[in-house]
């Protein structure tokens, strides 16, 4: 694999601590793991999910395959078969098994991937302790994406067994000792912008980004307003109330085709209460009523556009929101300890939560910016042969890694997806 060439090339990783945060993110995800038995692990949902144990094999893979592989001397495989169950887009690298039968994979057994987990574990280590200057000059920015990638995984891993779990007709926890949200969201309101020529996409120099963050480039913003904060649980019930999923006038073409098909009626994981009681939403806390302070959530593409279209309103930019976005503290609501790993309240100030709590969808189909160039070798498949049919969401989510988003960073999912913790921000224009 050649180097990083392609996209933004980050500083080389300082030694002094890369080691310490090469375990911490590793026991991360073996702890996100851990409220799951054996049987929950192997399961798949849907094929757009993978298993738990998927992706604890998964983010094994890519170290012993793209860093060991590769920078280690005489590096021992643990199973070399294993390369063919746990690529999951990788051409480059070989063949793959298909990914809607990954929860077909029984074997090998959750045990194996956490002794094997153990074996790179230690090479990795010791590879990190004894790699020469010219070495580390090389591996850094594959350490530096590697683990990045492990944190996007540790996010599925939630998302993922969620989904699973919320199809048992027992609705179990993934844990029940969750903390659970409480408070009122702040007023709504608008924070506005003037417009003129921006900047956005990763500055240069300024530690790791994705490929597709680059290159920092101008765009020319018309006056616009954003929202203060993201759409409430309250505030979607009355769009629902008001026959929202029943007037085809609200929807994109191909939106009002999943409502009809799916025969939608509220966000993914809503059920109603026999005879039109309460709504109750299913966590991974367990089964609770609807909050209608809380951020709505678990809403596809369509169902923003449909509610922006009846609040009289529309989805920002991605120009947009990262303008807003930049500059401003990188804190909120995401994955750590202790945290609810679900939406909560907003608290007051100009403009909140744009960090943490839900994905937020923008207009913004998921295209190459100007300039782009994707990272070099096989690591040029991470990102830029997705770019088509997808559109762009930004700010992080309850499930996102602490200390794994920044004002420029681009997720993308196909718009009827509703099982990642998307939610909804509206803007509108300021002439």
């Amino acid at each position: 694999m050649t180097a990083l060439t392609g996209g933004h090339v980050p500083p080389h990783i300082h030694r002094q601590g890369a080691a310490s945060r090469w375990r911490a993110v590793r026991q991360r995800s073996v702890e996100l793991a851990a409220p799951l038995s054996a049987e929950d692990q192997g399961l798949q949902s849907m094929p757009d999910a993978s298993p738990t144990k998927w992706h604890l094999g998964h983010t094994t893979w890519f170290f012993e395959t793209v860093i060991l592989d590769r920078h280690a001397t005489g590096h021992r495989f643990f199973d070399k078969r294993f390369s063919v169950l746990f690529n999951s887009y990788y051409e480059m690298l070989g063949p793959r098994h298909p990914r809607p039968q990954r929860g077909m994979l029984s074997r090998p057994s959750l045990e194996q991937v956490g002794e094997w987990r153990r074996h790179v574990d230690a090479a990795m280590d010791a590879l990190l302790e004894t790699a020469g200057d010219a070495s580390w000059q090389a591996i850094a920015p594959l350490l530096d994406l590697g683990l990045a990638h492990e944190e996007q995984h540790q996010e599925l891993i939630l998302t993922d067994i969620k989904h699973a779990l919320s199809l048992n007709p027992l609705a179990p926890a993934y844990d029940a000792a969750l903390p659970v949200p409480v408070g009122e969201a702040s007023l709504t309101g608008w924070v506005e912008h003037p417009g003129g020529l921006i900047e956005i996409g990763h500055p240069a120099a300024r530690g790791f980004a994705y490929d597709n963050e680059c290159p920092r480039h101008r765009r020319w913003l018309e006056p616009f307003r954003l929202a203060r904060r993201p759409v409430t649980c309250g505030e979607f019930m009355a769009f629902m109330e008001d026959g929202g999923y029943r007037r085809p006038e609200l929807w994109l073409s191909d939106g009002w085709a999943m409502v009809q098909a799916g025969e939608w009626e509220a966000p993914l994981y809503w059920r109603r209460e026999e005879n039109g009681g309460a709504w109750t939403t299913f966590t991974l806390g367990g089964v609770r009523p609807v909050a209608p302070d809380e951020p709505v959530v678990h809403v596809s593409y369509f169902e923003a556009t449909a509610y922006a279209a009846w609040a009289g309103a529309r989805l920002p930019t991605e120009a947009e929101w990262e303008t807003i976005a930049k500059g401003r503290s990188v804190e909120g609501n995401v994955c750590r300890a202790g945290a609810p790993l679900h939406p909560v309240p907003a608290g007051d100030g100009d403009v909140v939560q744009l960090f943490g709590d839900v994905w937020e969808w923008t207009s913004s189909a998921y295209e190459a910016y100007p300039g782009f160039r994707p990272f070099g070798g096989v690591a040029a498949e991470y990102n830029g042969k997705f770019m088509v049919s997808q559109m762009v969401l930004r700010g992080g989510s309850c499930a996102t890694p602490d200390g794994h988003m920044r004002a420029s960073y681009r997720n993308f999912f196909p718009p009827a997806v509703r099982w990642q913790f998307s939610g909804i921000r509206l803007a509108e224009d300021a002439r």
